[in-house]
């Protein structure tokens, strides 16, 4: 087992914690149990118009409810401008980032996008300056020729040449607003983040990031990337085809359906034997002042949540993602 292991989870709050996070979650939460590591929480607000009131605490009540027991406070990323700030400024400096004024239909016009899930890639047009008489929409990272080789945990390699497969990427729009692609790269490296389990819809995202890394003198995480749980349409599963919140009143369906996502055993439901004590990282017993119906009921779901958790590890241990990754 690694003890320096850290991992994360980071939603957007763009809506409820839904089958497809909960599955990531779970992933990622198992995965540092198993090393004996730290799972951190993190909540990527960085963009106000995508957001919905509210779905920020009621991601991390949810979590709390089905027995999800983060390391240490919970990170908003929209009250860390100032470190993204001076990671763009260090990058502007060394002259890495450039303004560029084009919008999105003036790209799509000028190039093919790849295949379906993947964006267009920048031409360039403002890398050698904007057109006289136009104003600034973002700013680009210049990836010039790097070509980045990076190793999957699921026991893939990827080799993206930077300016033929991706191009130079936005790292801050005209809005002010921070791109994912530094905010996360920033925060991973603040945070300690060693190992990375995410959805395969962010792969495209990992070379950008360790492009970052290395131009910021940042080490890189170890990434794992699963498969995403899909909506009837055969798309990642999300609120536009419909996706519904976890009901925190029914844990073992919502858990198990996870699981059997992630291709481990269902953990029966029914209480733990008395003397089986909580997990590494869940909810401890109830305090010996505690008295009546309600710490009773504490104490049960907690012996549950324990049960599952330990069951629940075991399974991640004996699959092929942990086989795969290797026990380092």
């Amino acid at each position: 087992m690694r003890r320096d292991y850290v991992g994360r989870f980071a939603p957007s709050p763009t809506g409820p914690l839904h089958a497809g996070s909960l599955a990531t979650a779970l992933a990622s939460r198992l995965d540092a149990l198993a090393h004996g590591g730290r799972w951190l929480l993190r909540i990527e607000d960085l963009d106000p118009p995508r957001e919905v009131a509210g779905a920020a605490t009621a991601i991390v009540d949810a979590l709390a409810r089905l027995g999800f027991a983060h390391d240490g406070p919970v990170l908003h990323q929209s009250r860390r401008h100032a470190l993204y700030q001076q990671a763009f400024e260090q990058l502007r400096t060394a002259g890495l980032v450039y303004p560029c004024c084009c919008t999105r239909r003036e790209i799509a016009d000028s190039v093919t996008a790849r295949q379906r899930h993947r964006e267009a890639v920048y031409p360039g047009t403002c890398r050698n300056g904007m057109a006289p008489g136009r104003t600034a929409r973002a700013w680009r990272l210049r990836v010039d020729d790097a070509v980045i080789a990076w190793d999957d945990r699921n026991g893939r390699r990827h080799e993206d040449r930077m300016a033929d497969e991706v191009g130079d990427f936005v790292l801050r729009r005209a809005d002010g607003l921070w791109a994912y692609q530094l905010a996360v790269v920033v925060d991973d490296h603040a945070q300690g983040v060693t190992d990375i389990v995410r959805g395969e819809d962010l792969v495209g995202s990992t070379s950008r990031q360790i492009l970052l890394q290395r131009l910021l003198g940042m080490a890189s995480p170890r990434y794992l990337h699963l498969p995403v749980v899909t909506g009837s349409d055969g798309e990642k599963l999300s609120k536009q085809n419909g996706a519904t919140a976890i009901d925190p009143q029914r844990p073992d369906d919502a858990l198990n359906t996870a699981l059997a996502h992630l291709g481990l055993p269902a953990v029966a439901a029914g209480p733990a034997p008395d003397t089986a004590g909580p997990a590494a990282g869940t909810v401890g017993p109830a305090s010996d002042t505690d008295e009546g119906p309600a710490a009773g009921d504490t104490s049960r779901r907690q012996a549950r949540q324990a049960r599952f958790w330990s069951a629940a590890t075991r399974a991640w241990q004996a699959s092929p993602w942990f086989a795969t990754a290797g026990r380092t």
